[in-house]
């Protein structure tokens, strides 16, 4: 990799238009054609752009609002992008920064990389905070391995929605000190081999029953209230220190002078209360500028890339008008406005370069014994006794299982197998159910069929039944949990975890976890 010049000498070194190139952080893609990376390429051989942001294709949900497109699977994901950070850096005048979206691992965006849990399964137990950090740990050095300097997490929003389409399981839970504390020892873990971090999406996206991908959510709460719950873990990390904060597109009123504008384009929350009031001196990095609830309402190219910059966003992430943004905000800010941001940029990233663990570890982190400490650590009995389930495990019973072999399994296929599920268990009088939702988010009933859901709302009200859930605890609000004899919480569906929940069952362990977050 190309040497770094100083901050010093960069602020003599770069023209004013080179320093600009640096604010913007255009989308890459691992799975591009041979076209679209000598595009990519050409930008930033032409711009000078100051980093890319990795997604794994076109059509994931980060850029496929609509779900058309069909998300392919690439087994050699890891190696392409490790070749293609090789390759993008060569064509750059100065070093790139290369960030990724890795809140619970490369495995968010690559195939074949190793996954931690969620955050809502770190928020599952008290205490135990070096098992976090060690999460954090272990996702900077598969950072490390591919070359990536920059992990966009984590997430500190209190989810205190449960109806939230796109935080939920993302959020280590509802209590602010929870959050805080969590997000902490993440955040400690990540950068004691040197990667980077941004605590998102400032002022908190907790409190939304609107994705901000393709709408705009407003959070009508007065400053009061939301300086006592949403701004908590933001100014808590702040004041302990931290990368940078991503500001998100979500309009708060009470923060931007009554206006309805989205904060990552407001001056009033990002300048003056960010920075003056929060008193942060970090990085501002906005979050995808390609989302629909800011790009959908500036046509004009290179007109939100100024917006957002002049809002205070030092590096516009997932631009797309880099000329035209380049161009608009050459002609609009001050050089004073420009010196600043430069210097901020310019100098966290002489820390991404300066770092001591770079080419150190060449191999990804081994997951299944920290996995496995966290599931025993998080398994929660949810409803019920543990001596409903030693009592149930003595007798006779039927094990079901619920788990979609494929996401996108044919409605017939699964009509039929109802059909014979229903065969199955018709004598039977106690049911264990090990419970998988087909999709982690809410959209479409967590992927369920309706038929799925009266099925087991069925046996619910028909059988004495003992559930293992494995996935999102949100998706539990479809069913009538109440006419379980007990519901256990496992988090994930990991091998590790499935251990665990084996053991529980078989009386060898405790499920000493606990929900962190209302399912009401």
């Amino acid at each position: 990799m190309k040497e770094l010049p100083t901050y010093n000498d960069a602020k003599t070194l770069l023209s004013p238009i080179q320093k600009i190139g640096q604010f913007f952080m255009p989308a890459a893609f691992i799975n591009d054609t041979e076209d679209e990376i000598r595009a990519l390429e050409d930008l930033i051989r032409d711009h000078g752009i100051g980093g890319i942001c990795f997604f794994h294709s076109r059509a994931s949900a980060a850029t496929n609002f609509e779900g058309k497109k069909k998300v392919l699977r690439n087994e050699e994901s890891f190696e392409t992008l490790k070749s293609l950070i090789k390759r993008y850096q060569s064509v750059s005048k100065y070093p790139l920064f290369i960030a990724i979206d890795a809140e619970w691992g490369l495995a968010m965006r690559i195939e074949n990389t190793p996954q931690y849990p969620y955050a809502i399964t770190l928020g599952a137990f008290t205490g135990k905070k070096q098992l976090v950090y060690e999460v954090g740990k272990s996702i900077a050095h598969d950072c490390l391995a591919a070359g990536i300097h920059w992990n966009l997490s984590p997430v500190v929003d209190i989810n205190n929605n449960p109806d939230n389409p796109v935080i939920g399981y993302r959020s280590f839970g509802d209590n602010r000190e929870q959050v805080t504390q969590k997000a902490l020892a993440y955040i400690k873990g990540t950068e004691s081999p040197g990667i980077l971090t941004s605590i998102k999406h400032f002022p908190g996206h907790g409190d939304t029953s609107v994705d901000s991908h393709p709408g705009i959510p407003v959070i009508d709460k007065s400053k009061k209230e939301l300086t006592e719950n949403e701004l908590y873990p933001f100014q808590n990390i702040i004041s302990e220190g931290v990368d940078a904060v991503m500001v998100g597109h979500l309009s708060i009123p009470a923060l931007a002078k009554g206006k309805q504008e989205p904060a990552s384009i407001s001056k009033d929350i990002i300048t003056d209360f960010l920075r003056g009031e929060m008193n942060f001196k970090g990085v501002v990095i906005s979050d995808a500028l390609n989302m629909h609830a800011v790009s959908k309402n500036y046509p004009v190219p290179g007109e939100l890339e100024w917006l957002a910059y002049n809002a205070g966003n030092d590096i516009l992430c997932f631009a797309e008008h880099v000329k035209e943004g380049i161009g608009i905000i050459a002609k609009n800010a001050s050089e004073n406005q420009l010196e600043e941001t430069f210097e901020r940029v310019w100098k966290l990233k002489e820390k991404a370069m300066g770092n001591p663990y770079q080419n150190k570890f060449k191999e990804l982190s081994k997951s299944a014994a920290l996995n496995w400490q966290i599931a025993r650590e998080s398994i929660t009995l949810y409803h019920g006794t543990e001596a409903d389930i030693t009592e149930f495990s003595s007798e006779t019973f039927c094990t079901l299982t619920l788990k979609r072999t494929l996401e996108n399994a044919a409605h017939e296929e699964i009509l039929t197998f109802l059909e014979e599920a229903k065969q199955e268990i018709k004598e039977e009088k106690n049911i264990l159910l090990l419970l998988t939702p087909p999709k982690v988010k809410p959209a479409n009933q967590f992927g369920f069929y309706q038929e799925e859901i009266d099925f087991i709302n069925t046996i619910l009200e028909e059988k004495n039944v003992v559930i293992y859930h494995f996935g999102n605890p949100y998706s539990l609000k479809l069913f009538d949990i109440k006419n379980s004899l007990a519901t256990v919480l496992v988090y994930q569906d990991f091998t590790e975890f499935q251990d665990v929940a084996t053991e529980h069952f078989l009386g060898k362990i405790k499920a000493n976890g606990k929900l962190p977050v209302s399912l009401t």
